[in-house]
């Protein structure tokens, strides 16, 4: 599927510099669903502010993972990428240093080792503007609810079960798994996630429809 995140950059982007003024930074959410598109949108987005001269990082939350042992001894390894499979107070307490300015040192995931790495990523103190994205950013859970006054400006990014589902089966085949295998790791966690982002998403600043044909 070809994306055209172009509208939906545009309109953001355009915010970002209403909001700035002389501000030393400003927070972005970039929330959604697993499959959205959220991390290409957030890059994309980033790309867009520094080729403006606005220095810009993108922070996933991702970097939030449990280690799989941890997931393990809670029997919640099957529901990885669920919330409460996420250090989420830890998340909570890096959003609100990243609120104060300053260098800011976060974890990120490996994907390819399926692992959170510590300190891997610097946020340098010069960074005025800093996306955060990830399924999470406006959920109305405990504790995940208190992120939602730190936002400056927040996106979701809306695309309907029907076609995340699609993307998710997609997903999993690319990482080499059979079609049956993909359709039922989508539908044991994935979807499930999705549905649960769905029904307890707190309002974003601009909601962005499907970005895709």
């Amino acid at each position: 599927m070809s994306l055209d995140l172009t509208p939906g950059v545009n309109a953001v982007s355009e915010r970002i510099h209403a909001l700035l003024g002389g501000r030393n930074r400003l927070l972005v959410a970039v929330a959604g669903a697993p499959g959205a598109g959220k991390s290409t949108f957030a890059a994309e987005l980033v790309r867009r502010l520094n080729a403006q001269k606005v220095e810009s990082v993108i922070v996933p939350m991702d970097g939030f993972h449990l280690d799989n042992a941890v997931l393990d001894a809670r029997g919640l390894r099957r529901r990885k990428g669920a919330p409460e499979t996420f250090d989420a107070a830890g998340f909570v307490h890096l959003v609100r240093r990243l609120t104060a300015g300053g260098e800011v040192v976060a974890p990120i995931f490996d994907r390819a080792r399926d692992i959170a790495v510590a300190g891997a990523q610097v946020v340098p103190a010069s960074a005025r503007v800093v996306v955060v994205e990830g399924n999470y950013l406006l959920f109305d859970e405990a504790p995940w609810r208190e992120l939602a006054p730190l936002w400056d400006l927040s996106a979701r990014i809306a695309v309907p079960v029907e076609e995340l589902r699609r993307r998710l089966v997609q997903r999993w085949l690319d990482h080499g798994l059979s079609h049956a295998a993909a359709r039922a790791r989508a539908e044991g966690n994935d979807i499930a996630n999705a549905e649960r982002v769905l029904a307890r998403a707190l309002p974003a600043t601009l909601t962005l429809g499907t970005m895709g044909r």
